[in-house]
C-alpha cells in the first residue's frame, strides 16, 4: 500500500545517529494517560518532546470550538519540535490518544549542542523545506479536493500509519476512530462523512469489524484521491 503520509520529518530523527544519541543522553521522560495533554496552543516553547510510545494527535481548535486535527504522530515521532529553533508559544495542541511514554528535551540543551555540532543546521534546512511542502500540499487538498477525494486520503492516510495489511489485501486501521475525528483530519463536516461512508459501506469499499475501520478496496480509494 502507498500514499503520502501525513507526518512530517522532525529535526532531530534527520540526524545522523551519533548527534541524535548526544541530544538525548539525558533527556526528562514524561508519562501521559490516553486524552491527557502534552501541551496546548499558546503554552510556553521550552522544548521538544519524542514520543517513544503510544499515539499522540496534533490538533487546531477554532473559536466556536471546532477541532482540525493536523497529525497523528506515532513512535520516533517529535512533538513541538520548532519551539527549539524560534522559542515562540506553541501553534498547535498536542494530546495522547493513547497511553504515551515521552523524552524531553530543552531549547537550553539543544542550543548548547548546536553550537558544538553547527552542521546540525544542515538537516534544519531540509526539515524546514520538507514542512513548507506539506503545507503546500495540505492547502491544496482543502482547496481543490471534494469531500470524497479528502476523506479517502485520508483513510489511506490512517492505514499508512495505524493499518495492518491482511491475506485478503485488506487493510484493518487498529484503532477505533470516531467519525468526527475522522472529519477534523479531513477538514469536512461531520454529516458528510456519514453520507460518504455510507455509499463505501453498500458498495463494500469500507467496513467496520470489531470497532475498526477495514480498507477493503485500496484502489477505489486511491481512484478517489486521484479524481
Amino acid at each position: 500500500m502507498t500514499t503520502r503520509s501525513p507526518r512530517m520529518p522532525g529535526i532531530l530523527p534527520a540526524l545522523p545517529e551519533h548527534l541524535s544519541a548526544l541530544l538525548f543522553s539525558s533527556t526528562e521522560r514524561r508519562h501521559l494517560d490516553a486524552g491527557e495533554v502534552l501541551f496546548a496552543a499558546g503554552d510556553a516553547g521550552d522544548g521538544c518532546y519524542r514520543l517513544e510510545h503510544g499515539l499522540l494527535k496534533v490538533v487546531i481548535s477554532s473559536p466556536k470550538g471546532d477541532e482540525r486535527i493536523l497529525a497523528l504522530l506515532r513512535p520516533g515521532a517529535l512533538a513541538g519540535e520548532l519551539a527549539v529553533i524560534d522559542g515562540q508559544p506553541r501553534s498547535a495542541s498536542v494530546v495522547a490518544v493513547r497511553a504515551c511514554e515521552l523524552s524531553f528535551i530543552s531549547r537550553a540543551v539543544f542550543e548548547k549542542y548546536t553550537r558544538q555540532h553547527p552542521e546540525i543546521y544542515r538537516y534544519l534546512v531540509n526539515v524546514l523545506a520538507a514542512r513548507l511542502r506539506e503545507t503546500d500540499n495540505a492547502v491544496a487538498a482543502a482547496s481543490f479536493m471534494t469531500v470524497k477525494a479528502r476523506l479517502a486520503r485520508t483513510l489511506l492516510e490512517l492505514g499508512e500509519l495505524l493499518g495492518e495489511e491482511e491475506d485478503t489485501g485488506r487493510v484493518v486501521v487498529r484503532h477505533k476512530i470516531h467519525q468526527s475525528d475522522l472529519a477534523a483530519m479531513a477538514g469536512v463536516a461531520r454529516e458528510n462523512v456519514s453520507r460518504v461512508f455510507s455509499d463505501w459501506t453498500r458498495r463494500k469499499t469500507i467496513s467496520r469489524s470489531s470497532g475498526y475501520y477495514c480498507l477493503n478496496d485500496i484502489a477505489t480509494l486511491k481512484r478517489s484521491v486521484d479524481s
